[in-house]
């Protein structure tokens, strides 16, 4: 790994999320910090170049999900290689949810956690602090000793809380310090089903989970948030009637922030076909009415951001009947070319879509913003826009290979990642796929049947309004 003191960024589309820059240019690098957008400053000499012509140069992603195996124990490999697939996806921000082996419910597993992220050296990890003791549901955890060992918010993960008046006490004491509170809107007694509710699910007879199971639980949270003030992130939201009612929250002035994960905005409840298990996921897949509406509120600002839900599961929990299936998939390398599939669909610039994993996605996370600006920090990423790909397991460099965006063709992939000025991915290396001569990934050489739901050369998703 090289540890140049000038990088020089060259011809390059240079894309701004926060200050809506779209223009063609260079950035240099010197330290930690950008020095210059556009030109080189006079004099400037560098120690390393990376041409980026016909290539996005823009900040790194957030993703506001992303699992990265247990805190502890002998999974310190998975760490690794789960942040190395952060690096190759671009992601150079990653949330963490407390749903790890052990719970992430002790500031010791969180400073372990940390501690292990920092001696890896890629992406940035940014834990989050389990709201309740083992993520029972039974007893507050310590909420002031894990902001203090840096969380930047206390979250449930995927786990509802049944019990309404320890929810409203969390909250109100979330609301006295000023935490943010991410929660999984979900009843606990009504989200207990497979597949979406509905009528694919009852013709292949698995069992439903209601929308009601997302819009009770939002009707309750928002009339804690009303009472409380706390500010609380939603999380994963999968459904029309869901986005109705965050719109709603939102307009009233309510401190809500909201992420949707990319399978549900580009797949829905026919993408499970024969009972595919990839398509087992937590929220599961909704009909296109609601994949709609989730596009929709992305795209104007009703929903803050786009994750990856990426969920570790290992394939003796996988391959097995959909209903017994354990529910998650692989994302850190694949939140980029939803991000641009969503672009190609939302009718937005590409300043302005690119913000769902940028600069929205930090400030939902309450996290800095990242600029392509000088005196910002060299935190950024060269991305092939027009690189097609699949999603097959040895293009992947997460250790868990199971994804439901395996049979598309995807668009969009990294040639370098750079953090605080020094390039901690570089597909040039050898260590990414070759590239063919006519731009398509070299490992993805056959052309699959588009899902239900894709359009051509469009990409999965719903045609833009």
């Amino acid at each position: 790994m090289s540890h140049p003191h000038h990088i020089l960024v060259r011809g390059g589309t240079l894309i701004d999320p926060a200050s809506g820059l779209q223009s063609l240019g260079d950035v240099a690098i010197a330290g930690e910090s950008i020095v210059a957008v556009g030109r080189a400053p006079e004099g400037f000499v560098a120690d390393q170049t990376l041409d980026a012509f016909g290539c996005l140069v823009m900040p790194g992603l957030v993703d506001l999900c992303a699992r990265l195996g247990e805190p502890g124990g002998e999974a310190e490999g998975l760490l690794d290689s789960e942040l190395a697939a952060a690096a190759a996806g671009g992601v150079t921000r990653v949330i963490c949810p407390p749903d790890t082996d052990p719970v992430l419910d002790e500031p010791s597993l969180v400073e372990m956690l940390r501690w292990r992220a920092r001696r890896i050296k890629r992406s940035r990890v940014y834990p989050l602090g389990a709201l309740t003791v083992g993520l029972k549901g039974e007893r507050l955890a310590e909420m002031a000793s894990l902001v203090k060992a840096s969380c930047i918010g206390l979250s449930q993960a995927d786990v509802p809380v049944a019990d309404t008046q320890l929810l409203y006490r969390a909250l109100q004491y979330a609301s006295t310090f000023g935490y943010k509170v991410w929660l999984r809107p979900l009843d606990a007694h009504l989200g207990r089903g497979v597949a979406a509710s509905g009528a694919y699910a009852q013709r292949l007879g698995l069992p439903g989970v209601p929308v009601m199971a997302e819009t009770i639980a939002l009707q309750t949270l928002f009339a804690l948030v009303r009472n409380t003030g706390c500010a609380v992130h939603v999380s994963k939201l999968s459904s029309a009637a869901g986005v109705d009612l965050l719109r709603q929250a939102k307009a009233e002035g309510l401190p809500i922030t909201a992420d949707v994960s990319i399978h549900n905005l580009l797949l829905t409840d026919l993408d499970i076909g024969w009972f595919d298990a990839r398509m087992r996921l937590d929220p599961p897949l909704r009909q296109a009415a609601d994949r709609a509406a989730l596009l929709q509120g992305l795209a104007d600002g009703t929903i803050d951001a786009l994750c990856s839900d990426h969920t570790p599961v290992d394939s003796d929990s996988k391959i097995l009947p959909f209903a017994e299936a354990a529910p998650g998939a692989t994302g850190l390398e694949l939140l980029l070319p939803a991000v641009l599939a969503y672009a190609r669909q939302s009718g937005l610039s590409l300043p302005q879509a690119l913000a769902v994993a940028t600069s929205r996605a930090a400030a939902a996370a309450g996290l800095a913003p990242l600029q392509l600006q000088p005196g910002a920090a060299a935190e950024l990423i060269v991305v092939d826009s027009e690189a097609r790909w699949m999603a097959d397991p040895e293009c992947l460099r997460s250790r868990i290979k199971h994804t439901p965006l395996a049979t598309m063709q995807l668009s969009g992939r990294v040639r370098a990642t750079i953090i605080d000025g020094r390039v901690i991915f570089n597909a040039a290396d050898g260590e990414s796929e070759p590239v063919t001569s006519n731009g398509s990934m070299a490992c993805s050489p056959r052309s699959p049947a588009a899902p239900a739901g894709a359009s051509g050369s469009q990409g999965p998703g719903p045609k833009p309004r």
